[in-house]
């Protein structure tokens, strides 16, 4: 299957703490860097360097992304991306060093294993598996400790994880995607309407449905900040930094056809687009495609999520019917 490292100059790696359960998650963009973008809807997100990717501002390139758990904790990860980057003489050129850009998003993952949370260390071991010959998914990296339906609170969540997705153009333009699903609400099959995944019933083996749990008040707000779905798109279409925003803004449609509800004040759905390379294609043909590989990608987190820590994912549930 292809992934996100089919799209070329693009890389990722990951490295996770099997005990405590949380991870990060890098992406890294060449020696050039990347255009990028970023696009937030969520209420609750905890980010690094967002503001920079502004279409006003000066810096036009990124060297890496990091994805990581930890909450506002994991972001110091971003350091360890940096030395990476720097030992490798990538970074913004300032006449003096070269300085890497490498903005960062978290997930809040500490509802299962050890609260614990990634370190420089950490993900500077991620960025030497960084590869572009494939891409690991499921409970690896920023996805180990990542859950889905959290409207009443841990007993009932299920498991996730990082999944990604691919698409080349018949003019040979690719597209991938990749995605840490942490979300409040539930997955649903865009094409039934039906739960794939979500708060779930253990003993009555059946979907609670968040929306109506949401109706009807009985909802935990107890657990309502812990979520988080990270995305980011790469293409090796030409994109300025107007046009890589779009692409994240329009990608996070992607969210909102999966996940119900979405883009929630108890959510940080945040969207980065990065371009690696200079051919031309329509922007709204981009985004809009960027939409539909964020949704399988999506889909992918499901699929390829292991039970852990007593939290079932659909693997199990499937095998034990």
């Amino acid at each position: 299957m292809k992934s996100i490292v089919d799209v070329p100059g693009i890389k990722v790696g990951h490295a996770q703490l099997e005990k405590e359960l949380t991870g990060c998650t890098v992406i890294l963009t060449g020696e050039k860097g990347a255009t990028a973008g970023v696009d937030i809807r969520g209420g609750a997100p905890g980010s690094r360097e967002s503001a920079l990717l502004a279409p006003e501002k000066a810096v036009d390139k990124v060297h890496g992304i990091l994805l990581t758990g930890g909450s506002a904790f994991g972001l110091d990860a971003a350091a360890g991306v940096m030395k990476y980057l720097k030992e490798n003489n990538i970074g913004f050129e300032t006449g003096v060093i070269p300085v890497p850009i490498v903005p960062a998003s978290v997930i809040f993952d500490f509802l299962i294993g050890e609260p614990a949370w990634p370190d420089a260390s950490l993900a500077y071991s991620a960025c030497k598996s960084a590869s572009s010959a494939e891409m690991k998914k499921g409970n690896i990296g920023a996805g180990i400790g990542a859950t889905i339906g959290k409207v009443k609170g841990p007993a009932f969540m299920m498991k996730s994880g990082i999944g990604t997705a691919y698409y080349q153009f018949p003019n040979g333009i690719s597209i991938g995607a990749v995605v840490v699903l942490n979300a409040f609400g539930d997955l649903r099959c865009q094409h039934s309407g039906n739960i794939i995944a979500g708060a779930y019933d253990r003993e009555e083996n059946e979907f609670l449905n968040t929306m109506n749990m949401l109706e009807s008040h009985e909802g935990n707000k107890e657990f309502g900040i812990e979520n988080t779905t990270l995305a980011v798109i790469a293409t090796d279409a030409s994109l300025n930094k107007n046009q890589a925003k779009k692409v994240a803004e329009l990608g996070q449609n992607g969210l909102a056809r999966s996940l119900t509800p979405a883009h929630t004040m108890l959510d940080g759905d945040t969207v980065y687009a990065v371009s690696t390379g200079d051919k031309k294609i329509d922007i709204s043909l981009l985004g809009n495609k960027a939409a539909e590989i964020i949704s399988e990608a999506i889909l992918d987190s499901i699929h390829s999520a292991e039970k852990i820590a007593g939290i079932p994912s659909l693997k199990y549930l499937k095998e034990r019917k």
